[in-house]
């Protein structure tokens, strides 16, 4: 009986492995995409409102966009202000752009969106290593 125990215990931790994995690798590669996108348009109106479609439609991130009730002019101020001091891109990240896209980052830039600009985002650039 142990034995079976300890085989569902291990299969289900291996689930959610495999689903933790997923939902990282597809939030990478939207995050990606969008860099790619618009990296050379980086005023572009789509990109806050493709940042704010995904961020409502993630299961992790959507709880933090309800709870503080971020709007896209809330996003837009934010990006604005990453914008003005991460304005670089290093590796697969740009701050202004990827540090919608983690819980951690989120939570943090709509709990603190009048901060100076500069604070969020030495902030976010921790968070990345950069």
């Amino acid at each position: 009986m142990l034995l079976y125990l300890v085989i569902l215990l291990f299969v289900l931790l291996c689930v959610i492995f495999f689903g933790e994995m997923r939902h990282s690798l597809k939030r990478s590669a939207e995050s990606d995409r969008l860099i790619r996108q618009y990296e050379q348009d980086l005023d572009n109106k789509q990109l806050i409102q493709d940042i704010y479609a995904y961020c409502t439609k993630d299961w992790k991130l959507r709880r933090i966009m309800k709870k503080h009730a971020v709007s896209p002019a809330d996003i837009d101020v934010i990006y604005h202000k990453l914008l003005r001091w991460g304005n670089f891109k290093k590796g697969r990240r740009f701050v202004p752009i990827s540090s919608f896209f983690y819980v951690y980052t989120l939570n943090y830039l709509v709990t603190h969106k009048t901060e100076d600009a500069k604070v969020l985002t030495m902030r976010c650039m921790n968070f990345f290593h950069i």
